[in-house]
Order: structure tokens, then C-alpha cells, then sequence
């Protein structure tokens, strides 16, 4: 391509993405479905001003690749190892029965092979890990439960992506298996071997000199220099795991989560979002350009049958694994909508269908087709489902995005007004301390009005409504919010703007009380125990213990599992040592409480006598 050929390409894909993404954002849409709109345009279906290349291609999967590196970047390994549960359950389970819904349906339907049938139904069955995270991202709900199980599923078809791309060509030339050589499998050992040696030296790089080599950069002050080496990191690894056969996505991956707890985390994100951004962008726009509109139009009914076939199964599988894995009705519905349309990885395994002849020209085309209009329609439903979201919180309430504040310099802020924010409240209001409280359920809100409580309506997660309710004066915050995914949010976003407020956090289990110790929480309290164990108490005064006794119980049985709850805490990632800790702890508790029990009963028994 010369100079002046690539100056009009650059002219032609910036106008049409301009004047696209404008309109779609405007109509509520997001920018994906615009730079879908604005490839199909620019492509040879409608005005022909560009066409689809290889080159092209290759050029805009780097949106993919720095999308994947800043999700990885955000990601700490501990906090990966806390979604252990929603990779397998959500997305191993979802991809399974996924593959195994659709491929029967090609076979049965089609009439085709078990094996292309079940290639097919895999192709299918993964979704757009670009398009969804791109759609959650802009929406500001990749944090929320159905956010969080949406990245999970995701990752995990990620990662089952790359072994099945190394197994289609195995199964394409399966006639040829008897035959192949102990050099071809010497080449596969060596290449695996080649991969664990590089993810080590990653590993290794990433705790050593790569931060040194950032923090010399950031000494001298050279921005560019930093913006240069972020890049050198992400395009080098991703390029080398692309050499040794796996995707360069996981690649940028694995060098975003190694990067994740460096403390230039935040530069290097800060650096990177522009051109995430902007190759992100060119990625959709390459997919609508490839878009064969004249086979829609030629057999419109057949396409669009297969599109409803591919969204609805997807659709009911995922909200079946999600409801199995404990989501709740909407998340899991919210979930299923995000995952339902089919993924660019469909392209990458129809390419390598072609070549091992697995699939014919014609099938490869019409999956390609029915995964890029599922791709087009997405947008629509999620439109629809966050209207009829909307209709429905309308008839809920009426209040405003949130209600202003009568006072600004309150010295107790309560965010969330439930069970445990409204003890709080009683006590503070008792002893005529005044504080603020702030919460999200307009019913609530009303309700506790009428008792005379001042509650505001608000997100607490939102760091405009927490300064409106005059978080910058305050000196304490309780936080006492019923969602340990939005806690967590609220609790990032106080220690990163208003670092001087001390915070009292209400912990909803042992795992949302570690997440909370991890950011430096030093008051946390989860909301079971002291009623539980306060409880307990009074069965045993009723038993007939005295009260000094049953509270010295009661208080050793505090001290005892505080103690583990730290204990859990540091090994919490080493299954051995939690498992052997919490064993330790319940025999030393059971010795204890049996001495104490044997010395109370004697004691009790020389009374009565």
C-alpha cells in the first residue's frame, strides 16, 4: 500500500467511525454496534471504499490484545484465585454444554459428522470476549455480580480456545494419526516445554528487573520512554506466545496479570487507554468489512433461523449453569444476555477448518455470518433489556439520579441504610450524634422516611454521591452496603479519594472480610457473628450457667475465632496450610471449651449441693 493509499484508508475509517459511533451512542447503543455499522458501510456489501485483508485483520486483533493486557493488569493473582469457583463452574460448565447443545444440533440437523459437528458447536459455543467486555466496560458494570461471572466465563473460554486450536488440525488430518512420526511429537513436547520455560522467565521478570527497569524509567521523567516500554512488554510477549502457537490475547493476558500488583499499574493504564481504544475500534470496523451482506439478502430466513438457534441455546445454557452456580435471577439473565452472541475466535477456527477441509467453503461462510450478525444484534437486545430495566425501576420510584443533601459537613457518613446501617443509626441518633445515611432502594427510602430517619437516595459506589454527601468533611464512613461486589467498589473508591475518612466495613462472610483486609481495612466486622455468639449465650444462661461464666464463654470464643479469621487470612491462598490451620484451631477451641464446660459443671454442681 503506498503513502497516499494509506492516507485515504486512515480518512476513510476515521469519518465513518466518527459520524457511526456518534449516532449509535446517541441512541443508546454504545460504540461497538457503530463500529460494526461503520465496517459494513466502508465495506464491499455497501459502498466498496475498503476492502477486507489479512493484513488488516492481523493489524486490529491488536485491539483484542491491549483490551486483554488492561483486564489483566487489573486483575491481581490472588484475586484470580478467588474466581477459581466461577471459571470452572460458570465457565467450564457453560462451554461444555454449549458445545455439546450446538454440535448435536448440526449433527442432527445438518446431517453432519460427529466431529465437524462438535468443532462447530465449540466454535460456537465461545463468545466475544472483545465485544462483551468492550459493552460491560462502557457501561460501568463489569464490577457488578453479572459483570464479574460474565469476565469469568470468558477467561475461561479463552483459555480453553488455545488447546482446541492446537487439536483442530489433529482432527482434520485424523486419517493420517497411525502415521505420524516421533518427530512431530518431539517438535509438540519441545514446544510445550518452550512455553513453561517462558512463563516462568515471566514470572520471574515481572518480580525482578522489569519493575527496576520502570522505576528508572520514572526517575528521569521520560513519559514517552515509559509509554514506549509498556508497549515493547505487551506487543513482545504477545508476539512471542504467538510464535510458539498460542493467542497473542493470552499472551498480553498473563504479562498484564504478572504486571498487577506493580505500582505503576496505574500509569501503565492510564498510558495504554488510548490505544485500546482505538485498535479496539478498528477490530469491529474489520469484522463489519468482512460482513457478506448479499448472502443475507440472497437467504435471509435460513441466516437468521441459525442466529435465533445459536443465541437462544447459548442463551438458556448460560442461564441455567449461571442459576446452578448461585447467581440470582437477573444476574443470571443479564449474564446470558451478555454471552449469548458468538465470539471472534468462531473466525480463527473456521480458517483452520478450511485448511484441514473439515469444514466446506459454504459452511465455513454461513458460521461466520450467523457469529457476526449475532454480533450486530446484541447491541439491540441489551438495549431492550436496559429499557424495560428503566420502565420497570420508573414504577418502583420516582426520585431523582440522587436527592440533595441538606447537610454537607456531616461527620458520619452510613452508606447503606439496611439491617446492619440502621443499628447505627438508632444508637448515633440516641446518643444525638448526627450523621448522614445514604442507600439505593427507593422503598427503603420511603419506608424509613415516614419513621422520620434521613436517608438520601444514592449509589455509594459513586464517587460524586459520596462528595455530595460531603465525604471530603467527614471523618468516619460505615459501610454497610448488603453487596459485597459493590462494598468492595465503595471501599476502593474511599481510599483512593478520600483516604482521611476511617472506615467501619460490615463484612457479609470470611471471603468479603479478607477483600476488605486486603485494602487496608482495619475495622471489619462480619454481620453474623456477634448476634450469633450473643445468642448462643442466652441458651447457655437458660441452661442454668451463670452469666459471668457464659460470657466468659462467649468472649474466649471471640478472641478464638478472630485469632483464626487472621490465621485463614495470611494462608488463604495456600490450601494446605488453611486446612491444617483450621484443624488446629477447632481441636485447641474444643480443648479449651471442654475445660472451661468440665470446671463451669463441678463448680455448678457443688452450688446446687
Amino acid at each position: 500500500m503506498t503513502a497516499n493509499g494509506f492516507i485515504i484508508y486512515a480518512l476513510i475509517f476515521l469519518a465513518f467511525s466518527v459520524i457511526s459511533v456518534l449516532l449509535s451512542k446517541r441512541f443508546g447503543f454504545g460504540s461497538v454496534l457503530g463500529y460494526l455499522v461503520a465496517g459494513v458501510l466502508i465495506g464491499p456489501s455497501v459502498f466498496g471504499l475498503v476492502h477486507g485483508s489479512e493484513s488488516l485483520a492481523h493489524f486490529a486483533e491488536l485491539g483484542v490484545v491491549f483490551l486483554l493486557f488492561l483486564i489483566g493488569l487489573e486483575l491481581q493473582p490472588k484475586r484470580l484465585w478467588s474466581m477459581r469457583r466461577q471459571l470452572t463452574v460458570l465457565g467450564l460448565g457453560q462451554t461444555l454444554v454449549s458445545t455439546a447443545a450446538l454440535g448435536a444440533i448440526f449433527h442432527f440437523a445438518i446431517e453432519m459428522s460427529w466431529v465437524p459437528s462438535l468443532v462447530a458447536g465449540f466454535a460456537l459455543a465461545l463468545s466475544s470476549t472483545a465485544f462483551s467486555l468492550q459493552s460491560l466496560i462502557e457501561k460501568g458494570e463489569l464490577k457488578t455480580p453479572y459483570g464479574q461471572s460474565s469476565f469469568s466465563v470468558l477467561l475461561m473460554q479463552d483459555i480453553l480456545a488455545i488447546p482446541a486450536l492446537a487439536l483442530i488440525p489433529a482432527l482434520g488430518a485424523q486419517q493420517h494419526l497411525i502415521n505420524r512420526s516421533a518427530e512431530a511429537g518431539a517438535y509438540n513436547f519441545g514446544t510445550f516445554l518452550a512455553i513453561l520455560l517462558f512463563v516462568g522467565f515471566l514470572i520471574i521478570s515481572s518480580r525482578t528487573w522489569v519493575g527496576s527497569l520502570f522505576r528508572l524509567i520514572a526517575l528521569h521523567g521520560s513519559r514517552e520512554i515509559f509509554t514506549a516500554l509498556t508497549l515493547l512488554l505487551v506487543l513482545g510477549v504477545s508476539y512471542l506466545m504467538h510464535t510458539m502457537g498460542l493467542s497473542m490475547g493470552l499472551g498480553a493476558f498473563l504479562a498484564g496479570v504478572l504486571l498487577a500488583d506493580s505500582e505503576y499499574r496505574h500509569e501503565i493504564e492510564v498510558d495504554l487507554e488510548p490505544f485500546k481504544a482505538l485498535l479496539m475500534g478498528f477490530f469491529f470496523m474489520a469484522v463489519g468489512i468482512t460482513v457478506p451482506l448479499d448472502k443475507l439478502i440472497s437467504d435471509p430466513w435460513r441466516i437468521l433461523g441459525w442466529v435465533a438457534a445459536l443465541m437462544s441455546v447459548k442463551f438458556v445454557v448460560m442461564y441455567v449453569v449461571a442459576r446452578f452456580g448461585k447467581l440470582s435471577h437477573e444476574n443470571a439473565k443479564k449474564t446470558a444476555l451478555y454471552l449469548a452472541l458468538g465470539g471472534e475466535f468462531a473466525f480463527v477456527i473456521t480458517s483452520l477448518t478450511l485448511k484441514t477441509s473439515l469444514f466446506t467453503v459454504e459452511q465455513a461462510s454461513t458460521l461466520n455470518l450467523v457469529v457476526t450478525f449475532s454480533m450486530v444484534l446484541t447491541p439491540f437486545l441489551i438495549f431492550l433489556q436496559t429499557k424495560m430495566d428503566e420502565r420497570k425501576e420508573s414504577k418502583k420510584k420516582d426520585l431523582k439520579d440522587y436527592d440533595q443533601f441538606e447537610s454537607v459537613e456531616p461527620q458520619i457518613i452510613i452508606a447503606g441504610f439496611g439491617r446492619v446501617g440502621q443499628i447505627f443509626g438508632r444508637i448515633l441518633r440516641a446518643q444525638g450524634i448526627p450523621f448522614t445515611a445514604i442507600d439505593h432502594d427507593p422503598d427503603q427510602i420511603q419506608l424509613l422516611r415516614k419513621f422520620d430517619n434521613k436517608v438520601y437516595y444514592g449509589d455509594c459506589s459513586r464517587e460524586e454521591i459520596l462528595r455530595a454527601a460531603g465525604a471530603e468533611n467527614a471523618r468516619y464512613i460505615v459501610v454497610a452496603i448488603d453487596d459485597p461486589n459493590v462494598s468492595v467498589e465503595t471501599v476502593e473508591i474511599i481510599k483512593e479519594k478520600f483516604p482521611n475518612m476511617k472506615v467501619f466495613a460490615r463484612a457479609r462472610n470470611r471471603q468479603h472480610a479478607y477483600e476488605l483486609m486486603d485494602m487496608g481495612i482495619r475495622f471489619v466486622k462480619r454481620e453474623t457473628i456477634d448476634s450469633s455468639i450473643y445468642f448462643v449465650e442466652e441458651l447457655l444462661v437458660e441452661m442454668g450457667m451463670p452469666q459471668v461464666k457464659a460470657h466468659q464463654i462467649i468472649e474466649k470464643f471471640r478472641q478464638h475465632d478472630d485469632s483464626l479469621l487472621r490465621q485463614q487470612y495470611v494462608n488463604r491462598f495456600d490450601e494446605k496450610a488453611l486446612i491444617s490451620a483450621s484443624k488446629l484451631a477447632v481441636e485447641q477451641l474444643e480443648k479449651v471449651m471442654k475445660e472451661d464446660l468440665t470446671q463451669s459443671y463441678v463448680s455448678f454442681e457443688n452450688k446446687k449441693s
